[in-house]
């Protein structure tokens, strides 16, 4: 059954409105960016592809290897190849894999099935083919095929490694078919985000260099180009040179006119979640009332226009309420873009209070359920809640999202990873120094006095706060108890990748041997896009009566990392990067074999 949530909402978008000097800018871009012949009739290339991120390079790497000559577009400069996945963490999901063997964890296809499913939650006509979720499930059976399978060896065939030390992130709402990871499955890459996209960086540069690949920054795409049904081309704007650094906002002044053709484009374009407008617009009742304030986790060029525009061609939206925000940001006190947060990432000991000092229940704990503790806090009036924690499990525990927060692994530094043994890293102690949202005291009324000068108000209550953290320190005394966050602390030192890495031995909260007491105030952090484009399992694109459009493919967070919506209602972490792999690599072999002599 359909879900009464339409697609249309991507409509609403407005396209970015530009001017500037057309016959000069389209002369110069014409001399810039000169097109090739791609063999018979008038195409400029045998290939398309729109958007520079993880998805785009996988897709045209995949297209070059086959021999076919590729336009890569993009509307941001060169600085920004590579796109979101450029600062990410780089965890990626496996299933059984050496790293997991290595730890002594236990994990098979069936379990992460089971897994998945329960996560995801599709109940939007599965066995419809005209269902939102027809598709989606069927990505996501194939999807885990190849995370059990395939991926690592592919991977590491690249020259990917791993931290040995397996991550276990989404550790779900307590049912054994219900949402989460039953098993440690976040592997983070060495070297972060950046060394996920450098192989395929690489490939794509060595395709431009023997003439296969066609790199056209500062390309604006507008329209897609429909011919007799089929997508043929693309239109759009050529803007202004930019000098923006990776990650700034640049101009979108034209200077330009362009027009390009070949028998297959692939959108690859990323999500919506840089447009909050947008993001509210879609936000669905069943996670409260859209915030009025949020921050934002990724570049300002993540806009969500090539949905509408993709729509307009004739592609079906499907899941445009799927979305996956996070509940631990940050303001960045040295922001790279505008309204720019960091994710912690954290381990499971912090209590989580509201915005008034009231604790959440579970399965409302760290690093358990992201998106039930999302409505949690919605239904709560504000947008914003607290961690009341130590600097001993801040030490141990917190994590920053983000390749360049973890200059350790992002350089590759084996003596950086090693400190974390003897001291807190270094990018969080920055943050409790320098960041809005730390507040740091010797004494609980310490605490709650700067938690509510930091707010502006009085909404949390000195008695209230100490009455609910001497309850939950009293779970601490013995081997026994009825808190489930203090359960989930030893269900984790029970696993040595939390014990050695993760999870601070347990401890009272007000043991001032673990001081000082440290409040961090948790702002909503605007991510990925769970909906889009609809696909069958070789990237075209459908049209709203289910038949693939002819000559248009969708790759990435723009085709809900594959079939609409992969990941159902909920991820289980590790699994964008994996998606933007996974669906690129089918794109692009497909799109390949679509335009063999």
């Amino acid at each position: 059954m359909e879900h009464p949530s339409e697609p249309a909402a991507f409509t609403r978008r407005r396209a970015l409105t530009v001017a500037g000097g057309v016959l000069a800018g389209a002369a110069l871009a014409q001399a810039t960016f000169p097109a090739f012949a791609a063999g018979a009739g008038s195409s400029d290339a045998d290939a398309i592809v729109i958007g520079h991120g993880l998805a785009g390079l996988v897709a045209t790497a995949e297209l070059a290897a086959a021999g076919r000559k590729v336009l890569l577009l993009d509307q941001e400069p060169e600085a920004g190849l590579g796109g979101q996945a450029f600062w990410s963490f780089g965890g990626l999901f496996f299933v059984d894999s050496p790293e997991q063997r290595l730890m002594g964890i236990k994990d098979s296809q069936e379990l992460a099935w089971q897994d998945w499913l329960g996560t995801a939650g599709f109940d939007r006509g599965i066995t419809d083919p005209s269902g939102q979720d027809h598709w989606a499930h069927k990505w996501a059976e194939a999807y885990v095929d190849f995370a059990s399978g395939e991926k690592h060896s592919w991977l590491a065939g690249l020259g990917m490694q791993w931290f040995p030390i397996v991550g276990w992130a989404e550790r779900g709402g307590g049912l054994a078919d219900g949402h989460g990871n039953s098993v440690p499955r976040f592997h983070v890459t060495w070297g972060t985000g950046p060394a996920v996209v450098e192989p395929f960086e690489k490939k794509v540069r060595a395709a431009v260099e023997d003439g296969k690949v066609t790199f056209r920054f500062r390309h604006r795409v507008d329209d897609l180009i429909v011919t007799n049904g089929a997508v043929t081309g693309v239109r759009g704007k050529v803007l202004e040179p930019s000098s923006a650094a990776r990650g700034k906002p640049s101009s979108r002044k034209a200077v330009g006119d362009f027009e390009l053709s070949a028998p297959v484009v692939i959108v690859t374009s990323g999500g919506i979640g840089a447009n909050h407008d947008l993001v509210r617009q879609n936000w669905p009742a069943r996670l409260g009332t859209p915030p009025k304030s949020m921050i934002t986790g990724v570049p300002a060029h993540v806009d969500g226009r090539m949905l509408a525009i993709t729509q307009k061609a004739g592609g079906r939206i499907v899941n445009p309420d799927r979305m996956w925000h996070y509940t631990e940001g940050l303001k960045n006190y040295d922001p790279i873009w505008p309204d720019h947060g960091i994710r912690i990432l954290p381990g499971p000991s912090s209590m989580w209070f509201d915005a008034t000092g009231k604790r959440f229940s579970s399965p409302d704990i760290p690093g358990y359920d992201t998106l039930h503790t999302l409505k949690s806090i919605t239904d709560t009036g504000y947008d914003y809640s607290w961690f009341v924690t130590t600097q001993k499990i801040i030490a141990k525990e917190f994590a920053l999202s983000g390749s360049e927060q973890n200059p350790d692994l992002t350089e590759k530094n084996v003596w950086k990873l090693l400190s974390r043994i003897w001291q807190t890293p270094e990018p969080i102690e920055r943050f409790k120094e320098k960041g809005e949202d730390f507040v740091v005291a010797t004494t609980l009324p310490e605490l709650v006095a700067g938690m509510n000068k930091l707010t502006g108000d009085d909404l949390i209550d000195l008695a209230g706060l100490q009455r609910q953290i001497e309850a939950r320190d009293r779970e601490i005394a013995n081997p026994y108890t009825k808190d489930a966050q203090v359960m989930g602390i030893r269900n984790a030192l029970a696993y040595p990748g939390d014990t050695l890495s993760r999870t601070a031995s347990a401890h009272r909260i007000l043991d001032t041997g673990a001081g000082p007491l440290i409040a961090v105030r948790l702002n909503i952090l605007t991510r990925k896009t769970l909906g889009g484009l609809q696909t069958d399992l070789s990237g075209r694109v459908l049209n709203a009566s289910g038949k693939p459009i002819n000559g248009l493919y969708a790759a990435g967070e723009v085709a809900g990392f594959g079939g609409g919506g992969v990941h159902g209602y909920r991820s289980l972490e590790g699994t964008f990067l994996g998606g933007c792999l996974f669906s690129g690599r089918a794109a692009g072999r497909a799109a390949a074999a679509a335009t063999a002599d």
